[in-house]
Formats: C-alpha cells, structure tokens, sequence
C-alpha cells in the first residue's frame, strides 16, 4: 500500500463502499487522465471501460474542453443565480435547445443528478396544488429504478441495496412491476414483444392515478439494476397513460442522456416528449457537478404569478447555473455536434456488440448479453437454462473487477453483471483490449474452485 493510500484511508470515507474492502484492495491513487485512460501514481494504466461512473462523455482530460473552462475561469468563476445571470448559463440553453424532445423549453439549474430528481417532483406536486388537483400528491416508479440517493430519489428508487435500511424514513411510493425482458414472465423477448408486461402499470393508474403527481422512468435504461433494456414501446405506452390520468412523465435521462443509448436522449427511440426531463453525468463530459430539470412552458406557466399568490418555485442551489460547470457543457455540445460524436459511436457499436456476444454467449454461465448503444451488459448466472441467479454473497463480479485492475480495466460491476459503458470515443483498439482481459478475468474467476 502507497503512503498516499494510507493518508487515503485515514481521511476519507469513499461513496458507495464497504470501507473494510480496502484492506484488501486499497485506493487506487490517480495521477493523469487522457482520453480513454487514467494513470495512478506509480505510471500503472487504466482503460476507464465505465466513464468514471457513466459521467465521462468524451475522454479524460480533453484538450477542448480543458480550454473552454481555463478561458471561463479568468471571466467568472460564479455568480449568485437568483436575480443574475451570465451569457454562459443562456448560452447553453439556446445550443441545448434544438436537441430536447419537443415541448421541453424551460430550464431549472441544479448541482448534481439527485438534486435534480428532487425538484422535478417538488415542481410537480406544486403544480397539481396550483392547477385544482390537490390529492395528487403521491408518486410512481417502476421496480428496480435507480434515481439518486437524496431521500426523495431514494425513496422513487427500487434497488434494495441502496434502499432497504430507509425505508422507515421514505416517502410512500406507488410501485409498478417494470420490464424484466431477460427473465420475461411471458415467453417474450425484447426486439419483438407487445410489452405485455404492461397491464400492470394498467392497473395500477387505474387504481391510483387520480391521486399521483408524477411517474419516474429511466427511458429504456435502467442502470444501477444490472444495465436492463427495455423496449420503446413502453414508453409509447407509458405516455399515453400519462395523459390520460394527468400524470407528469419525469425522465429520468441522468444516464442514458448524451448519446449514451445511440440517440441524443433516449426518449428519441420511442418518439415521445416527456413532461419534465432530469439531465447531468455527460451534461458537463464529466468535469463539472451540474444538473438540469427542463419542463413544458405550461408547467411553468403555473408557477408565474404576483409574488403574494405564493406560487414561485423557491427551490434554490448554491452553485446553480455555475459559470465554469456551462462553458464545460457548452463545449461538451460543440464537439458532438462538429465532431458527429454520436453518429460514429452508433457506427462503432455494432462492432463493440458483435465482438462482446462471439466471445462471451457462449460460456456456460452467461445468461444474456445486452446493449443498446455503446452501453454492453454481460449477465452472469449459476444456470444458463433456468436463469437462475449466482448467489451475491460469492461476489462473482467484485472478484473480476479486481482481477481486472491487475490488469489495467477498469471494470465496475452491478452484483453479477458485468458492463462496458465507456466514453462515446473509444477506439476498436481498445474495445479488443478490453474485451479481452474482461473475457479472461471472467473465464478465471467462473473456472476457480469457489464458483466451480
């Protein structure tokens, strides 16, 4: 262990960790960044195959976005964003504009995902109170949702591991059965099914709807569940109930924004516009903490009044509409657009998908591989046949994450489901490289006699 891993450790409490597993595995203490990779203190690399936890758009350290902040930085580092703006923050709106979903044209500044979850269903329940619909004041999500971890994202979130010792202080949640399409109850498969699974988010608005503000969906997408993909025709559907119940749509495109799933927001595969659309990770590429709500003109119009009928948004951030965090957006949407990022990364993905499906489909405990976009998820299981799952004390993926970092990927599973997420400019180079040694670290941990 590096003496500045042991300071590490005597400072800091790490996110999402179980602290006595560095004992084992000790910080990992990063020098540089380039492009798709990350350098620690003693020059060791590693491809950064999940984006730095999905943020990291287009590459460590790009030298375009690099500038755009250093020239900001010398203007205005940050300003009060109650009563003052700056060209920047009105800048990104006008290029970000043209590429939401019609409809969406109002901005709501917010400093991390969470943050922006939290406010769209504040916006939401006031709006009911403000329109003559009072009673609507409760909220739905889907089963195995992810939305952040303040205590209303956690409490519309439905993954246990981040939830369950909560749930005495969370807020009472309506929950809809979501799409399981790797373990469909109907026979189905995603590329061509109906979603029968759908007449349980049927039932429930007919049993609940009249009393629910807003509905939280991650468009096709739900991460943190094990990287599951769902087909567009759910959304289709889940827009028309939306509307015939006056519920709010929220999307929740945190992750699957910014040419994550193949299109510039996910939304764009089933051709919907939602209500109120939650944005950030590649907002920024990933360089600076900052979040979006953007909502519907009529949504807003409710809130605009003489300040003594009470009905302003007063939901307030320090650091919203931060100077530096939008010339890094700005430039983040210049080079997508220039540079046709999205386009080549729809061309790069078939090869990626191609490639992970050869080497992994036909091991044993495989179970599925999906994708959409660049995005590819390997699920593992103890019975290919039945599907039934690995038991998640063995820790089957934290073992091939670490033997990954041996040797230079960086790896970070969901339980058992290994997934690439990497940054929209990968090359081929490096999908083969990556691809390999995950194969490999698989095959050895699978093959060891503590899984056998």
């Amino acid at each position: 262990m590096t003496d500045w891993a042991k300071k590490d450790l005597k400072y800091i409490w790490h996110p999402c960790s179980q602290m006595k597993d560095y004992e084992d595995l000790p910080p990992i203490i990063i020098e540089k960044g380039k492009g798709m990779y990350l350098y620690d203190i003693n020059g060791k690399r590693y491809v950064d195959v999940v984006s730095s936890w999905w943020c990291n758009l287009l590459g460590h350290c790009n030298p375009r976005i690099n500038n755009a902040v250093k020239k900001q930085i010398d203007k205005l580092e940050h300003v009060i964003f109650a009563n003052f703006s700056h060209k920047t923050a009105i800048t990104l709106c006008e290029k970000l504009l043209p590429h939401l979903p019609k409809g969406l044209c109002k901005f709501n500044f917010t400093d991390n995902g969470s943050s922006a979850i939290e406010a769209a269903m504040k916006v939401s329940f006031q709006y009911h109170y403000q329109t003559g619909n009072p009673q609507k004041k409760r909220f739905m999500a889907l089963s195995d949702a992810y939305h952040g971890e303040t205590i209303g994202a956690l409490s519309v979130g439905g993954v246990d591991l981040y939830s369950e010792i909560y749930k005495p202080i969370l807020l009472d949640i309506i929950r809809i059965n979501g799409p399981d399409c790797f373990r469909c109850k109907y026979g189905k498969c995603r590329e061509n099914c109906s979603c029968e699974c759908f007449s349980h988010a049927e039932e429930i608005f007919k049993n609940y709807g009249d009393e629910t503000a807003a509905i939280l969906v991650e468009p096709l997408l739900q991460g943190s569940a094990g990287m599951k993909v769902y087909p567009p025709l759910y959304l289709k559907k889940l827009r028309k109930l939306c509307n015939q119940y006056n519920v709010h749509l929220i999307a929740d495109e945190i992750a699957t924004g910014y040419g994550r799933t193949g299109k510039m927001f996910a939304c764009e595969h089933a051709g919907i516009s939602p209500d109120i659309m939650c944005l950030s990770k590649g907002l920024t590429g990933g360089y600076m903490p900052m979040a979006l709500f953007i909502t519907t003109q009529k949504i807003y119009d409710a809130f605009y009044a003489e300040y003594n009928d009470g009905k302003a948004f007063m939901h307030s951030h320090t650091y919203s509409g931060n100077p530096l965090a939008c010339s890094a957006a700005i430039e983040v949407l210049n080079i997508l657009e220039q540079d046709h990022i999205i386009k080549n990364a729809n061309e790069k993905s078939k090869y990626f998908t191609k490639m992970i499906k050869d080497k992994f489909l036909s091991l044993e405990n495989v179970g599925e591989v999906r994708s959409i976009g660049l995005i590819n998820a390997i699920e593992l299981v103890k019975d290919k046949k039945t599907k039934e799952p690995f038991d998640d004390k063995l820790r089957i993926g934290y073992q091939i994450y670490k033997l990954a970092l041996e040797k230079g990927v960086l790896l970070r599973p969901l339980g058992n489901v290994i997934y690439f997420n990497p940054p929209l400019i990968i090359t081929k180079e490096d999908m083969d490289f990556v691809t390999d040694v995950a194969l490999e670290c698989t095959k050895k941990i699978l093959h060891s006699t503590a899984y056998a």
